[in-house]
């Protein structure tokens, strides 16, 4: 239980007399980050962490309604978004004006920028291209 106590106190954890802990939320979203990573379990993260999995699952709760920041995750190499197309269904009536918006792709050294009224077909031959092994 000494163990536990140090390594808790070490992360930032308040530990009261009567037992109570308070719990500081980076260490939440880190025990909760653990949780997330391949082969983990959530009873053996409560366990590492001396809380109940119940406990543990509440902060995955708040994780996953955006009221617990996740730290980011540490990857060897870039991570991109998903590029979702799709056209518009209504395009408002502009009376000369110049498109205000760019659409940017970025993958590397390449950068393509685009006016915001190229078609979504347009767009996903580029981003297929891009993604096409090199010869």
């Amino acid at each position: 239980m000494c163990a536990t106590n140090s390594f808790l106190r070490s992360l930032g954890v308040e530990i009261y007399g009567s037992g109570h802990r308070r719990w500081p939320d980076d260490v939440k979203a880190r025990a909760v980050a653990e949780t997330l990573e391949p082969g983990a379990t959530v009873n053996a993260i409560a366990e590492r962490y001396d809380i109940r999995p119940n406990q543990l699952s509440a902060w995955r709760r708040l994780a996953k309604q955006g009221q617990l920041v996740l730290p980011p995750a540490e990857l060897g190499e870039p991570v991109f978004a998903p590029l979702v197309i799709c056209d518009p269904t209504e395009t408002p009536e502009l009376s000369d004006a110049k498109p205000q918006q760019v659409i940017r792709i970025v993958k590397g050294t390449t950068r393509i920028e685009l006016s915001s009224d190229t078609s979504a077909g347009q767009i996903a031959a580029i981003v297929r291209t891009l993604e096409a092994p090199a010869c």
